[in-house]
């Protein structure tokens, strides 16, 4: 049934997995719990779980009374087991997070330049795990399994909109993420689009946990998007799955945007922060981070309202254009905007959404990301926690364990 190739360890492997999976989505349950979400037997889940427990992976905390028979134990992750790393390197910014076991947030680190040279990426990304090594360092058996690295495609190109150094597009092109920072040899390095990346954080652990079919959209420098179906991200043949930035909707009404030729413009144009940033700057508001925008600079009200309608125009285009090609069951909406401008984005999506009445699909639910511009970090640090603990069923076959995996990652969370 399993296949040729398959074993007995390899099994016991998965389901060692899938009950590490299912906790981390209970948060907390009882063996009996785990059985019914695994298909497994209680007998052999008792075996799982007493084993996990003497590892240190889950732990007791406390009993369920109240239902027939012997009050339940109940176990949960234990979060100071192990640690992860994830780092954005943005266009702007380049952000780090260290997550525990259950994926919760433990430091944070940014560092912020006018754009991504190399050398000073490198130097921050090297600051922050030198910073992060010492926090787990001085936790006693805690170790950090993985470093999980988000970065947008092209990192360097688009020199005209930012105002980048011409020559940077060609100097990240030769730089291999998978050796860019300083790491021991043996730390497993995994690497995804910073969109792709957002988009499991909130599958695993945010609003997507919620739909097993949805679109994560991501309002940052530029937009971005992450397909999930099935309860799994799909990047595609070529990692660019969702890479929404091409996607053509009609051309901006805002006077700051250059006038375009044709009948149709990107969305990368419209739906970007570096838009507003520009828009912003045209109406004599100068701003280099969209942090700066809380609170709100005296005269910003007027442009950023104007561009808030203009992006929520463009995006409900965009998600028309999306649910004609893919059925799915929700938009996941998010960005680095400050959460009082987010959410008022978000209500002007919904109504330009119902106002367009496009027929012919099903409508999604349009809702609010639950990260912000802590998504993509967050998503970049559940890539090794996914390729080391999560159920994969690879990991059934004989040559086919990815947990010494290193380099691009195509994460299929379950």
């Amino acid at each position: 049934m399993l296949g040729k190739g398959s074993n007995s360890s390899k099994l016991r492997r998965y389901n060692e997995r899938f009950v590490l999976d299912a906790l981390r989505r209970m948060k907390e349950a009882s063996k009996s719990d785990l059985a019914r979400a695994a298909h497994l037997t209680p007998a052999a889940v008792a075996v799982i779980v007493d084993g996990l427990e003497a590892s240190g992976f889950v732990k007791q905390v406390g009993k369920r009374f109240g239902q027939r028979g012997s009050p339940s134990t109940l176990y949960r992750l234990t979060p100071e087991r192990v640690y992860s790393v994830g780092i954005k390197i943005g266009r702007r910014a380049l952000e780090a997070v260290l997550v525990d076991f259950t994926g919760e947030i433990r430091a944070r680190e940014t560092h912020e330049y006018r754009f991504p040279d190399p050398d000073l990426v490198r130097k921050a990304g090297n600051t922050v795990l030198d910073n992060f090594n010492q926090i787990v360092g001085s936790l006693g058996d805690a170790t950090i399994v993985g470093l999980g690295i988000a970065s947008p495609y092209f990192l360097g190109l688009w020199s005209d909109e930012l105002d980048f150094p011409e020559d940077l597009g060609a100097r990240w092109e030769v730089i291999d993420l998978t050796t860019f920072f300083a790491l021991d040899p043996k730390t497993p390095v995994f690497v995804e689009n910073d969109a792709t990346s957002a988009a499991l954080a909130e599958l695993l652990q945010g609003t997507g946990r919620r739909y097993s079919d949805f679109m994560h959209i991501s309002i940052d420098t530029f937009v971005g998007g992450g397909l999930v179906q099935g309860g799994k991200v799909h990047t595609g043949p070529h990692g660019n799955s969702a890479a929404l930035g091409p996607l053509p909707v009609s051309p901006s009404k805002l006077d700051s945007v250059a006038p375009h030729k044709g009948r149709y413009q990107s969305l990368l144009h419209r739906a970007s922060i570096y838009v507003l940033v520009n828009h912003l700057k045209s109406r004599g508001i100068e701003i280099t981070r969209v942090r700066e925008l809380d609170p709100l600079p005296v005269g910003a009200h007027a442009p950023l309202y104007e561009w808030l309608d203009d992006c929520a125009n463009a995006l409900a285009e965009a998600i028309i254009a999306i649910t004609a090609v893919i059925d799915i069951e929700a938009i996941v909406l998010d960005s680095i905007l400050p959460r009082p401008i987010h959410h008022d984005l978000h209500a002007r999506v919904q109504a330009q959404f119902q106002q367009m009445s496009a027929i012919g699909i099903v409508e999604p639910a349009i809702v609010s990301g639950q990260f912000g511009p802590d998504a993509s970090p967050i998503g970049a640090a559940m890539l090794p926690l996914s390729a080391l603990f999560a159920p994969d069923s690879s990991v059934l076959m004989i040559g086919k364990d990815r947990t010494n995996l290193s380099g691009r990652l195509s994460t299929q969370p379950s």
